[in-house]
């Protein structure tokens, strides 16, 4: 399937933007129980809807574009993208609950009120730091082999003994469980995490504050 969005503006088009649609777009998939649930509920025709939405939302947080700018610039009319900035959140949430009943409901096609709520929660959960699943996972491999690479053995074992663990992570109890008995440096790691603060929301913080509790322990001797 190609999603295509025209008309983007020049201004915008770089990186940053991409990058940052890009994460709201995964958000979003996330909230509707990723591909894998659209795919059992035959509802992958609501992926340009929801990117079409996310970078409406963007567009419009980011870079403060009035909505004619933005159906211009999207290839959108106003109407459709003053729908979406209006959207409901709460409403949106209350849909993705009751995910079967919506896909029965919406089966073609996403209506833009809905997709404009998902997108204007998965916009506001990735500027907290709550990133899609399939994004953390990314970062934790890619980090994962940057510390083999470097010959970092105790942040290559604590992100290979947090495979599979959700970001942000609230408080020590999850990664006391998941690094039971792995030491690092010469600390316990039981130890060395309950000098971490909380949330935790990336896997490169996570290895940056790890660095700086062990300094602070290696200071205290």
């Amino acid at each position: 399937m190609v999603i295509e969005i025209t008309g983007v503006p020049t201004s915008e088009a770089g990186a940053d933007l991409e990058q940052l649609v890009t994460r709201v777009f995964f958000k979003a998939i996330d909230l509707l129980g990723g591909l894998s649930k659209l795919t059992e509920f035959r509802t992958l025709t609501w992926l340009p809807s929801l990117a079409r939405a996310a970078y409406v939302v963007v567009l419009r947080e980011e870079y403060l574009r009035t909505e004619e700018e933005i159906a211009q610039k999207v290839g959108l009319t106003k109407n459709t993208v003053r729908s979406i900035l209006r959207a409901d959140p709460t409403l949106a949430m209350e849909k993705i609950q009751k995910l079967e009943e919506l896909a029965k409901e919406e089966l073609k096609e996403m209506k833009v009120h809905t997709a404009g709520g998902i997108a204007k929660l998965a916009y506001k959960m990735v500027k907290e730091g709550n990133e899609a699943e399939i994004l953390s996972h990314f970062c934790t491999v890619v980090a994962e082999e940057v510390a083999r690479a470097l010959d970092i053995p105790w942040a290559y074992a604590v992100l290979k003994h947090l495979r599979g663990v959700k970001f942000p992570i609230q408080d020590s109890q999850v990664l006391k469980e998941r690094l039971k008995g792995v030491k690092i440096k010469t600390y316990p790691a039981e130890e060395v995490v309950d000098k971490l603060p909380y949330p935790i929301r990336t896997p490169a913080v996570l290895l940056h504050e790890i660095k700086l509790a062990i300094s602070a322990l290696e200071e205290q001797k």
